[in-house]
């Protein structure tokens, strides 16, 4: 497989010295900077992908009507993280 390269990026000499200073053991710059690179797209697509359920959602209220109390919806959740734990508690 071919690789391809990033732009080089220059940066203040603060910010590199706090990369570094962060390095894990055996851990070079270039391969940080990659799975920093990895991780925040990976973070802007989840992003995209709930910004788009949310409109999709929006819409699809607006469509039917059919809106939920926030204070239910909290309280649904409420429940379900509550039972959640209790089935943790019996493993």
């Amino acid at each position: 497989m071919k690789t391809a390269t990033i732009p080089a990026l220059r940066v203040e000499p603060e910010l590199r010295r706090a990369a570094e200073e962060v390095l894990n053991e055996n851990e070079s710059l270039s391969s940080f900077m990659e799975a920093s690179l990895r991780a925040s797209i990976a973070q802007r697509k989840l992003h995209r992908e709930f910004i788009a359920r949310g409109l999709a959602a929006r819409d699809e209220a607006r469509e039917t009507g059919q809106y939920y109390d926030a204070g239910d919806v909290h309280a649904e959740l409420e429940g379900m993280l509550q039972a959640a734990k209790r089935a943790g508690n019996r493993q």
